[in-house]
């Protein structure tokens, strides 16, 4: 997991977070990102491919008036709910980037911890 201040966009930090995430080692089974339609631009898809990552953005129709689902989109929005069910990253309450990443750790792993309880495991 890596994450970068408020002040960055996220399509500006992509590069940084794409090339840390490698760095760090556990993306050797990455190979597509889904992405939102912000994304869409040369850049990202220039740094994916840097790491023989494909991007896919995912985006509306222009055609369509009103709400539309969206392929994969709810994979995001699960996730962020997952992580709003925290307190502490309901708020940016944090200072540093490291301690958000420890809050997301520990959201994660809550979540994982009840579905091994539910299964039996």
């Amino acid at each position: 997991m890596v994450a970068h201040s408020a002040s960055v966009q996220d399509y500006d930090g992509a590069k940084s977070v794409f090339d840390q995430a490698a760095a760090q080692g556990r993306t050797e089974r990455l190979e597509l990102i889904w992405a939102d339609g912000i994304y869409a631009k040369p850049r990202i898809v220039e740094a994916a491919a840097q790491h023989n990552w494909k991007v896919e953005v995912i985006k509306r129709s222009d055609e369509v008036k009103g709400f539309e689902i969206l392929p994969r989109h709810w994979v995001v929005e699960r996730t962020f709910s997952w992580l709003t069910h925290n307190r502490r990253l309901v708020r940016d309450y944090e200072r540093l980037t490291s301690s958000v990443e420890c809050f997301i750790y520990l959201a994660v792993y809550r979540v994982l911890i009840r579905r091994f309880a539910k299964a039996g495991l």
